[in-house]
């Protein structure tokens, strides 16, 4: 079959998408220093999304290269429950994020780390559970009538996947809509202690409000489209609809490792010493949490 440049593109992303995420597993799998429940959310987040990544490669091996229906089925499955399981590991940092500002005292205990683990165990459980419906035969492949806008998943399939999606970003956006409300309460405290209210609390709140905004408008406009789509879509229609709500869904897994991993100072200094074998402190770096805002 001739090549479609979308699936090229696709393929182009998903190799992006698994070069950028596996360097931050590298880096965090390799550096003592950051084992606290904040970096191991952002390190279940990037293995997500390398797997997301390589699923998307595996899809355009298996349509162009290796032509096989059950494989495609399995490949399927596996993107389902990959990119399930960055959406849930983005809500699971989002929860983390909310915590450390509420429980501030606290937040460094058992209790964390517990909480953490019952996150990343749920997100992954439910995540592979939704990847593997198609596998165990919620698929379209016996009747052609059943299929959605992704082959070969059903329309009670994507529906329920749509679904979740909104579930999720419904939380997340009460969420990060009570933690833009704990920053602004926390930079008028601090402008009132230090005698500059007008202008620190102006620069920290629209600093606190632009992060927030970025975060949770980044994710909305790469999976919304494709979420809505899903539901509202028909599978008559031309397959280029699909592709092109499908691939900005994608960059989200590009953009994650930008704004959770790389603009954070504990990665940055883990990534110099595991590319320069040594940490030269003319260079300077300050200690930051992936959860602060």
């Amino acid at each position: 079959a001739a090549l479609n440049p979308w699936d090229v593109m696709l393929c182009v992303s998903g190799t992006a998408i698994a070069c950028e995420n596996a360097l931050v597993v590298a880096i965090i799998c390799s550096s003592p220093a950051l084992r606290s429940p904040t970096f191991v959310l952002v390190g279940s987040l990037a293995a997500a999304d390398l797997l997301a990544g390589l699923g998307l490669i595996l899809n355009f091996v298996f349509q162009y290269v290796i032509r096989s229906e059950t494989a495609s089925l399995l490949t399927v499955g596996f993107l389902v429950a990959s990119f399930a399981a960055s959406v849930s590991s983005l809500l699971a940092i989002t929860v983390d994020r909310y915590l450390s500002l509420c429980n501030a005292l606290t937040y460094y205990s058992e209790r964390t780390v517990l909480c953490m683990h019952t996150m990343l165990a749920g997100a992954w459980g439910v995540s592979l559970c939704l990847g593997l419906l198609p596998v165990l035969g919620w698929n379209c492949l016996g009747d052609r009538t059943a299929c959605s806008v992704v082959r070969p998943l059903t329309k009670g399939n994507v529906t329920l996947l749509s679904a979740s999606f909104f579930l999720v970003f419904l939380v997340m956006l009460h969420l990060y809509v009570e933690i833009c409300k704990i920053v602004c309460r926390h930079a008028h405290q601090i402008a009132l202690q230090q005698h500059f209210l007008a202008a620190s609390h102006y620069v920290a709140t629209k600093k606190g409000v632009s992060t927030l905004a970025i975060i949770l408008g980044t994710f909305g406009a790469s999976w919304l489209p494709f979420a809505i789509y899903c539901v509202v879509g028909d599978p008559e229609y031309p397959a280029v609809y699909t592709y092109a709500t499908l691939l900005p869904a994608t960059y989200n897994s590009m953009i994650n490792p930008i704004i959770y991993a790389y603009r954070n100072q504990e990665i940055q200094r883990s990534m110099w010493v595991l590319f320069c074998g040594c940490f030269q402190a003319k260079v300077s770096f300050c200690s930051r949490s992936p959860s602060d805002v």
